[in-house]
């Protein structure tokens, strides 16, 4: 009996782990569909440089995405025979992709500089592959267009979008989109160069909202003081019938005849007749000398 529990007891712990793995490995999956190539830059003569402070062939990803996800373990080609050319190291930090940003790795062919460094390089033309980690599941793909010229990118005109342009202003490790849209105020001013109609509305405004209140303190003075008048009326009502209801004429007749008699008992009638009665004692305290003396002999 103990055996068959222990048995299983290790089956639903094997499942539970199996369970597990499997959720894992699809939220992973999830993450990493997120992941998009977002620019490359073939010819870079002049523009951004590598730790080493060489420039070279680099390739941009964008994490579309609101959630984190980590590139590691995730795979780089330029060969669809030869997925797994270029596997991108698990367990460091700096493949950490946060929500909305971007990671940059370099096509230069010398991986010994660095894990963002790929063996491989890219030309014109040629397709460029990101794989998951399981190196079968492509996450994202695109061919380098031809006649780019130096220092100009081929990319998304607006990141994760599928519209790709060649953009006359590479942007590593920001937004693709430079072309900056006009503030409402800009907009409003083409439209209202003088600023007379800015004028009017901000009047009109300021007007309206002294008129609001105005109406407010207005009406609800009055509402107040009516609620006001119907309840002292409606007190004074009240008062008035509970005196009328207490103060009927049998009170008002124990009232005043209370008061008769409170002031004809206020005092004793006095005459001038002042009389002493003797007290006799059948003892005395013995501190008292009067039983010490002789009595009168008769």
């Amino acid at each position: 009996m103990k055996r068959v529990l222990h048995l299983k007891a290790n089956g639903l712990i094997i499942l539970l782990v199996l369970f597990g793995s499997v959720i894992f490995q699809n939220s992973h999956a999830q993450g990493a569909v997120d992941l998009k190539l977002n620019e490359i830059l073939l010819y870079n003569d002049s523009g951004y440089v590598d730790e080493y402070g060489q420039r070279g062939t680099w390739i941009e990803i964008f994490n579309s995405g609101y959630s984190t996800v980590d590139i590691g373990g995730m795979y780089f080609s330029n060969d669809p025979n030869n997925p797994k050319k270029y596997k991108v190291a698990k367990d460091n930090v700096s493949t950490i992709i946060p929500p909305r940003n971007y990671y940059v790795v370099w096509a230069d062919g010398n991986s010994l500089k660095g894990i963002n460094h790929l063996n491989f390089t890219l030309a014109e033309k040629e397709f460029l592959f990101l794989y998951d980690a399981n190196g079968r599941s492509l996450i994202d793909s695109i061919q380098i267009e031809e006649g780019i010229g130096k220092d100009k990118a081929f990319g998304r005109l607006t990141d994760g979008f599928d519209d790709w342009r060649v953009l006359e202003r590479p942007s590593p490790l920001s937004s693709n989109q430079i072309k900056e849209e006009p503030s409402g105020a800009e907009k409003f001013g083409k439209v209202d160069p003088t600023g007379a109609g800015m004028m009017v509305i901000a009047m009109g405004v300021v007007f309206s909202a002294l008129a609001l209140l105005f109406f407010i303190f207005k009406y609800m003075g009055k509402v107040l003081n009516k609620e006001k008048t119907k309840t002292t009326k409606k007190d004074n009502v009240d008062v008035k019938d509970m005196v009328e209801d207490e103060m009927s004429g049998e009170v008002n007749a124990a009232i005043a005849l209370a008061l008769y008699l409170y002031k004809d008992q206020m005092h004793d009638y006095e005459n001038t007749v002042l009389t002493i009665n003797k007290v006799s004692r059948t003892y005395s305290p013995w501190s008292s000398k009067i039983y010490g003396l002789r009595q009168t002999p008769r």
